[in-house]
């Protein structure tokens, strides 16, 4: 009898064992990473969206977090999600453009008048239809996300209109319609990946950068900044950016969880970018940094109006009269 029941253990002790490991073997890990903090606004957006994945898939999927620039750059990550070894990515529409032309159109500057307008193109059939010309290039965007308004930062002076942007060497993203736009009006853009641009503000490589306040604040960079010019010259998007083979491998139900979890991290990710925006001056301003407010927008907007011929050259005037027909 003693016999066995010790068999009987030991078949339910293997049986627990095995269905651990197809347990084991059943959950897929996806690494995604990205370069601002982990309770940055990019952080906020994954970590809600793993929790959410998680929920929605039983633990069959589970994301591996890489804040703070850990797998690279932007560009970096893109490519390695491209050839599939990394799987997913939030990223700025910075280097994306590099991949997916079209989405370029994004980044013109003074093309959005406020964030109810950017949301509503980018929810709407306009982003909709930008998202759909990735899978040809490797990768599927799963969900639009956020960064916020633009603004410029630099240690040499305050910058109230466009002549006091002259000569400023301005860090940018690797994005060709971002640099047209610091050229027109005089500066000398310098693109460079985000988790260099503490140290080359720090060391007077650069004389400034612009990015919206989310990032400033996330990376600190009003730190090593005397001036902060809210300016919101361009608004910033983000793209949530999986592999294609790893999409395409998903069931129906699993790319449904996924839309689904992408849609909550969305408002969490747009919630935290209204935070830092409400908060953001005052912290700022409390650390030394001088916040100018009082710019002169139709000036800046002139000045960068000779970049606007490439621009609708590049992307057709009628698409970008689209854009900013939306109400």
């Amino acid at each position: 009898m003693r016999a066995s029941r010790i068999a009987a253990g030991l078949i339910l002790a293997l049986g627990l064992g095995m269905g651990a490991a197809v347990t084991a073997q059943a959950q897929t890990e996806l690494k995604i990473g990205w370069t601002n903090t982990i309770d940055s606004h990019y952080g906020v957006g994954v970590t809600t969206f793993g929790d959410e994945i998680a929920k929605r898939t039983n633990g069959r999927y589970k994301l591996k977090y890489f804040p703070s620039g850990a797998l690279g750059g932007e560009r970096e990550m893109l490519e390695a999600v491209q050839l599939g070894t990394q799987e997913m990515i939030i990223t700025s529409t910075g280097p994306v453009g590099n991949f997916v032309p079209e989405t370029r159109i994004v980044d013109i500057p003074y093309l959005f008048r406020d964030y109810d307008h950017a949301r509503k193109v980018l929810d709407g059939p306009i982003g909709q239809e930008l998202l759909t010309k990735f899978p040809s290039k490797g990768l599927v965007a799963i969900s639009w996300m956020e960064n916020g308004f633009r603004h410029i930062t630099n240690s040499k002076r305050p910058v109230k209109t466009p002549e006091d942007v002259k000569g400023l060497k301005i860090r940018t993203m690797e994005n060709k319609v971002h640099m047209d736009a610091f050229k027109a009006m005089g500066a000398l853009p310098t693109p460079m990946n985000m988790n260099e641009v503490f140290t080359a503000l720090q060391t007077g490589t650069v004389d400034g950068q612009e990015n919206p306040i989310p990032v400033i604040l996330a990376n600190k960079l009003y730190t090593v900044q005397k001036y902060v010019t809210l300016d919101s010259h361009v608004y910033s998007p983000a793209l949530l950016i999986i592999n294609k083979d790893i999409w395409n491998k998903m069931s129906d139900a699993d790319k449904n969880a996924f839309k689904e979890a992408a849609k909550i991290a969305l408002v969490a990710n747009r919630k935290k970018v209204n935070d830092d925006e409400a908060n953001g001056i005052d912290i700022m301003k409390k650390a030394g940094t001088e916040v100018i407010t009082q710019v002169d927008n139709a000036a800046f907007q002139k000045a960068v109006a000779s970049a606007y011929t490439s621009f609708n050259k590049e992307f057709g005037e009628a698409n970008i009269k689209r854009i900013m027909d939306v109400k």
